[in-house]
């Protein structure tokens, strides 16, 4: 992302281990969950860009149950760029890539990586600005080849408010540190999805109240529909 803030225990928090590797609590609680959600609703071969990669644990997690694809961790923080390389390491996997720099909320960076058969964020959303978060999704959507699939892992505001009281004050402890970010709602993503040309699927509910939000890019449009109204064929 394009800032780094103090953020609350429950965000981007990571702890240092011995042999470069960090560890996010939250990754280890939600890894077999996105796994799954990759698993059935993703293409199993291909190129991935996962956005925003964090400690590195989600992407050895997911190129080790899904040897097809080839995963590309991104990340502009050097610090947890390096501990991604040294999960990579470990982990010993012909699949994953080293980590690359990659501000995802800014714009043009999707004509560079065009080609991409999925594309992953998990929990940054809630973290950066309107205009960013839509800069990602437009950029995102750019970088997919057709057929290709984004999916945001994260929490998100339903079209009845806050999943829970949890996410209500976790929401409000963001803005009062930056009142620029905050939860997105589902409607508004699924607009920037659209928006930049994607097909919105139905979210994948999650545990601890979280979704993951996933749209395709068409492989054709059929004649005579507008932008978004395309086949995934």
């Amino acid at each position: 992302m394009s800032r780094r803030l103090s953020l609350p225990d429950s965000a981007s928090v990571a702890q240092p281990g011995a042999d470069g590797r960090m560890h996010a609590p939250s990754a280890a609680r939600n890894a077999d969950a996105i796994c799954a959600v990759i698993a059935t609703r993703a293409p199993q071969t291909g190129r991935a860009l996962e956005i925003a990669s964090g400690t590195g644990e989600h992407a050895v997690r997911i190129a080790a149950d899904l040897p097809g694809l080839d995963w590309q961790p991104t990340e502009i923080d050097p610090a947890r760029r390096a501990s991604i390389d040294a999960w990579a390491a470990h982990a010993g996997l012909a699949n994953i890539r080293p980590a690359i720099a990659l501000d995802a909320c800014a714009p043009g960076w999707g004509a560079a990586y065009r080609g991409q058969d999925l594309i992953f964020a998990s929990n940054i959303l809630h973290l950066v600005s309107q205009t960013e978060a839509g800069t990602l999704v437009r950029e995102a959507a750019a970088a997919l080849a057709p057929g290709g699939v984004l999916m945001i892992y994260g929490p998100f505001r339903r079209d009845e408010g806050f999943a829970s009281e949890g996410d209500a004050a976790f929401h409000a402890s963001l803005v009062a540190q930056d009142p620029g970010i905050g939860y997105k709602s589902v409607a508004e993503v699924l607009g920037w999805m659209q928006a930049a040309g994607l097909v919105a699927e139905p979210p994948a509910e999650m545990p601890a109240n979280n979704l993951t939000l996933i749209a395709g890019k068409p492989v054709c449009l059929d004649p005579g529909q507008g932008k978004g109204a395309g086949k995934l064929v």
